[in-house]
């Protein structure tokens, strides 16, 4: 059986701590908890399990802090868990017959990360693959009884453990600070910080999230080696940008990159809204309905979902009321038809 250190990395996290560390404990030989800054009795509950806490003065980076706790850890090895995470019984039993059976080849093992769109955190599936556990000492082994090599890539393997993530509060607002502290100091952001800096706007950003990050996505246009992946999601941060300023040139001159591509639906909700604001109705629906059926989201996936429905059956719900008030009550009985048809048509995304 395979020998496991959980190296965690804490903050503030007093109301779900013991509940991650008495849902994996049993499955663990070592515990390994790294403090950044806790204020109230974060650490006072983690000496219940372990005696192995380490103080990490916060510095804004969070691969350091992960390098330092698993520079700490001692068994075969790695298993990287959120306070905010929660293992159930069965997935527990699922863990166990994991150690007994792992192959040593073995040098990452991907578990299913659950729960995810209930608390908008940064990715659109509710069920994906991450790896969670990793092999300490990486061992190089020669392949191939000819033209014999090493192999360089890692042996992954994707089990059928499901981790629930269950979190008390978004952390959007945290993450929005170093974001901006990475780009006042310089430094350059790969496609990686880029595009999840996007997706978390999209996701948990206010409008003041939006202005303040236009001065990071405004460098993407000045630098010659970035893709189309990298310009959508910048074209998309600034247009929504210039449309919360109101500065309208500015808005068109950026949603249109998005738009000359492949739309997104990002992008078409954008205009439905512009649409809207300017109460041209009609338009704001052919926007609305763009971003569900003729475009996909590149985002956020709410945005191809309920967002663009909710706001297409408000636009419908004006035209109809509309209709009534200059006495053209056929027309009304026809934006109501569409309305409750689009309600049933999709109905599932509401809910």
């Amino acid at each position: 059986m395979i020998t496991i250190s959980l190296c965690m990395i804490v903050k503030n996290e007093e109301r779900v701590l013991a509940r991650c560390l008495d849902s994996i404990k049993e499955l663990m030989d070592e515990i390994i908890i790294v403090d950044t800054g806790s204020t109230d009795r974060t650490k006072e509950i983690a000496r219940k399990y372990t005696d192995k806490i380490y103080d990490f003065v916060w510095n804004d980076d969070f691969s350091e802090v992960r390098n330092y706790s698993f520079s700490k850890a001692n068994m075969e090895y790695i298993y990287v868990a959120d306070a905010d995470e929660v293992l159930d019984e069965e997935n527990r039993k699922r863990f166990y017959q994991l150690k007994k059976v792992l192959l040593p080849e073995i040098d990452i093992v991907q578990m299913y990360y659950c729960n995810q769109l209930k608390y908008n955190t940064t990715y659109n599936f509710d069920k994906e693959y991450r790896p969670k556990l990793y092999k300490r000492i990486r061992e190089f082994r020669w392949h191939d009884p000819i033209h014999e090599s090493v192999r360089l890539e890692p042996m992954v393997f994707d089990s059928d453990i499901s981790i629930l993530h269950l979190p008390e509060e978004n952390h959007g607002s945290r993450d929005f600070s170093v974001f901006q502290k990475i780009w006042k100091r310089g430094e350059v952001f790969n496609k990686k910080m880029l595009q999840m800096y996007a997706r978390e706007l999209f996701i948990t950003g206010e409008e003041k999230d939006f202005v303040e990050a236009k001065g990071v996505f405004h460098e993407i246009f000045k630098e010659e080696d970035r893709d189309l992946e990298e310009i959508k999601a910048a074209s998309l941060v600034l247009a929504r940008g210039y449309h919360i300023e109101n500065q309208v040139s500015e808005f068109f001159k950026y949603i249109m990159k998005d738009m000359v591509t492949e739309p997104s639906s990002e992008g078409c909700y954008e205009l439905g809204t512009f649409y809207l604001e300017q109460k041209d109705y009609e338009e704001a629906c052919n926007w609305f309905i763009n971003a569900i059926e003729g475009s996909e989201a590149y985002l956020n996936i709410l945005y191809q979902k309920e967002l663009p429905l909710v706001r297409l059956m408000d636009c419908y719900e004006i035209l109809e009321k509309n209709a009534i008030k200059i006495g053209n009550h056929n027309l009304a009985e026809q934006y109501k038809t569409v309305r409750e048809n689009l309600l049933e048509k999709y109905s599932n995304d509401l809910e």
